[in-house]
């Protein structure tokens, strides 16, 4: 049995890893395939490859772009998610701040620098033409239960995180939301430490098949909808509503898509230069 540790957030996007593990299609492969939750989040992960207590993180685009930018021994070996995350832009509940162009200038929660949560706040601050340097102050909070300690005590004046995996805190007056922030690309990928990929090239094949057959009709197993409002504790009618926004992908990300994310935080000084596509990534059908 080869054991392997993957990561990912514990959240919707990553249901049918669960799916696959309860049905132990990866042990019946000869894998030991051993999820661990990372709430939070992207930089948490990009850490926890680099120290190799995961050799398989399920992760935010450009949050591995620039963390192997800066010398992540990974590389991308495919989507995961083909579109978009929407990026919920909240206030405690008796904030004063009512429009997201109100926050110019205040406080964002990021769970942590090179975080999710972090990139956005740029990707936000250049839609609404705030200046970088002037315009964008932070604090970091971790996780989502930091960023309710926070926005509710005056800490930090607003936080940026995934629009339905914040929607039930929006609902009991915790959080309110004062607009959304799409990534201007394909939100989740997946991420391989380099010496797995060497080392493990057919096992990782083995695992990518199986979850790639669970995700090519995800949205039609019986009660799906139904099943994620329960396991995450959402509304029915949220959940359908991000199943009809959201495309999983069986494909490996294209260079234009790279080089596109790569230009937009190369822009925003998030990395120091821009790189090959083979320095970030690999692919396995090769």
């Amino acid at each position: 049995m080869v054991k392997v540790n993957i990561g990912g957030v514990p959240e919707h996007f990553n249901l049918a890893w669960y799916l696959t593990l309860k049905n132990e299609e990866y042990k019946d492969e000869g894998i030991n395939l051993r999820w661990h939750d990372y709430y939070e989040g992207t930089g948490a992960m990009c850490k926890a490859l680099r120290d190799k207590e995961i050799d398989i993180a399920i992760i935010l685009t450009e949050g591995i772009i620039k963390d192997i930018i800066a010398g992540n021994p990974s590389k991308i070996v495919q989507t995961f998610v083909q579109t978009p995350l929407i990026w919920g832009i909240h206030v405690g509940a008796k904030s004063n701040y009512k429009t997201v162009e109100e926050l110019k200038g205040t406080k964002a929660a990021i769970s942590r620098y090179g975080s999710g949560s972090h990139l956005m706040a740029y990707i936000n601050a250049e839609n609404n033409h705030w200046d970088l340097e002037k315009d964008l102050n932070f604090e970091v909070i971790n996780n989502l239960y930091g960023a309710v300690e926070c926005l509710t005590n005056g800490i930090a004046d607003y936080f940026m995180w995934e629009k339905f995996t914040t929607k039930p805190l929006v609902d009991n007056g915790t959080f309110r939301s004062v607009g959304n922030c799409p990534s201007p690309w394909p939100c989740f990928v997946i991420a391989v430490r380099e010496d797995f990929i060497e080392n493990k090239t057919d096992t990782l094949k083995t695992i990518l098949d199986i979850i790639n057959n669970t995700t090519l009709d995800f949205k039609n197993i019986p009660r799906i909808d139904k099943m994620i409002a329960n396991r995450y504790e959402q509304q029915l009618e949220d959940v359908r509503e991000w199943l009809s926004l959201t495309e999983w992908s069986q494909e490996l990300i294209d260079e234009e898509t790279i080089m596109k994310i790569q230009k937009e935080l190369f822009a925003l000084n998030i990395i120091p230069e821009k790189v090959s596509y083979k320095k970030l990534t690999y692919n396995l059908r090769d």
